[in-house]
């Protein structure tokens, strides 16, 4: 119901996304988290190119992402594995785009396919980029934050579009233990906002929001009724 998911953005705190992410979970305020540590490299990747370009594709409906960018996750970050000619770009997002205190940071098993339009592509995606080079460099939770925020100091990282968003409407995302696929839906990226001024995560509201100061963003969420292949979602949740 409405007040589940409510529940779910305000205990949990910012995804990317995510996107994953956070955003998506709903465990108790005081949860152990289940994966302590990095897994080596090979779980986070998908041996199968094609199956993780189909999966990235998944997020958008084919109008959308037919004609997108493709990114896939080797070993030292993110490569292009199609090029596009719509200016969206297409691709499955890990655990560590999300916050730091995410109980599946380091879950192998998440996978949250995302389709960026061009200002978030622009603006959002090197975000993204910058946290997955940092951790497959090495680098733990709190060198990779550290790294973000002086990336952000230093304007590295830029500043979000007007009108930044996404599509997260694949059914075979993984966005957490205990969350699957959780439902499709809209993500909005803004500079941090009152999620008041969009009249989120107020009841019988269809707006959910979500606040991360160390991405410095909020994400406005909006559930909508058919995953990208054009079936309806049949959650629970409506």
């Amino acid at each position: 119901m409405k007040g589940k998911i409510l529940r779910t953005i305000t205990v949990s705190g910012c995804a990317l996304l995510v996107a994953l992410g956070a955003a998506w979970q709903a465990p108790a305020q005081d949860a152990k988290p289940s994966y302590p540590a990095m897994a080596p490299i090979e779980q986070y990747l998908i041996a199968d190119r094609s199956a993780e370009i189909a999966l990235a594709r998944s997020a958008a409906p084919v109008s959308v992402s037919g004609n997108a960018e493709v990114l896939v996750l080797g070993r030292h970050g993110y490569e292009t594995a199609v090029k596009g000619k719509n200016g969206f770009v297409c691709l499955v997002e890990r655990g560590w785009t999300a916050g730091i205190d995410f109980p599946d940071f380091w879950n192998p098993k998440l996978h949250g396919p995302l389709c960026l339009n061009p200002q978030a592509a622009r603006t959002y995606l090197p975000l993204t980029i910058k946290k997955t080079e940092l951790i497959l460099a090495g680098e733990s939770k709190a060198q990779m934050s550290d790294g973000i925020k002086a990336a952000f100091d230093k304007k590295e990282l830029p500043t979000l579009e007007p009108g930044a968003m996404c599509y997260m409407l694949s059914k075979q995302g993984y966005l957490g233990d205990g969350n699957g696929h959780w439902r499709p839906h809209l993500m909005f990226f803004v500079p941090q906002a009152d999620a008041k001024t969009w009249g989120a995560n107020l009841p019988g509201s269809p707006i959910l929001a979500s606040e991360s100061a160390q991405d410095r963003l909020t994400i406005f969420m909006i559930p909508v009724a058919k995953w990208s292949d054009g079936t309806a979602d049949s959650s629970d949740d409506h």
